[in-house]
């Protein structure tokens, strides 16, 4: 069975310029036909299942639970470590230092990366309300099944915002995360956004908790979330 670029891109969630990209850079399976490019449905699920990427190929996949890929927010955390007491200023240097000491990736991807979130308009803020907001890269990126990232990031100072307000509290606390994968990253930005609006994490980042009490309370979440999982599954 064969599929053109539309059906593709829609199928990853991604834009018809990241799939050619794929393409050209990381061997995504294809064949040219009188100008179009179609895509051998076997071929591309071998390929997004070595990169990670099986669980967002809607053709491909079965019925899911709404958090698909269950990634743990709390190994990423200490990954990306908790940055307390920045002024807003310094934050894009912080995203860039948290891409730079990225697991599991090569230098070159590294590299790459910071060159990314350094350049204008690289990285969407995302305000979620409470003090919180979610800045993550502007373009989706395909790291690896075990690449990701988050950083919670505590500001001395409001942060200026471009983006609309979600209501009157001033942003003062930043999840930046990188995902593994661009399903990966639309379910990062729903566990965060779950985290944020249930349980204790906002609580104790807002009371200035240690370290390893928020990372407890985020391991917490993600057991809570694993159990919604398993449920939503069913036997």
């Amino acid at each position: 069975m064969y599929l053109n670029l539309i059906e593709i891109a829609e199928s990853f969630g991604v834009s018809e310029g990241v799939i050619q990209g794929w393409i050209r850079d990381e061997e995504l399976p294809h064949t040219e036909d009188r100008g179009r490019l179609l895509f051998d449905r076997a071929q591309v699920a071998h390929w997004a299942a070595r990169r990670g990427l099986a669980s967002q190929v809607g053709f491909l996949a079965p019925a899911r639970a709404a958090f698909a890929t269950g990634i743990p927010l709390a190994p990423l955390l200490r990954a990306g470590g908790i940055w307390r007491d920045v002024p807003p200023a310094d934050v894009p240097a912080i995203y860039q230092r948290v891409a730079a000491a990225l697991p599991h990736v090569t230098p070159a991807v590294r590299q790459l990366l910071v060159q990314r979130l350094g350049a204008p308009g690289g990285v969407t803020l995302a305000p979620v309300g409470g003090g919180f907001a979610l800045p993550h890269p502007h373009a989706r990126i395909s790291l690896g099944r075990d690449a990701g990232t988050v950083a919670l990031i505590s500001l001395n100072a409001p942060f200026p915002l471009t983006e609309a307000a979600v209501d009157d509290l001033p942003v003062t606390h930043l999840f930046f995360f990188l995902a593994p994968a661009p399903r990966a990253h639309l379910d990062l930005l729903a566990r965060l956004g779950r985290l944020l609006t249930r349980g204790p994490v906002p609580g104790l980042i807002r009371a200035n908790a240690s370290d390893r009490q928020i990372l407890e309370a985020v391991a917490a979440g993600d057991a809570a979330m694993s159990a919604a999982e398993a449920a939503e599954s069913g036997p």
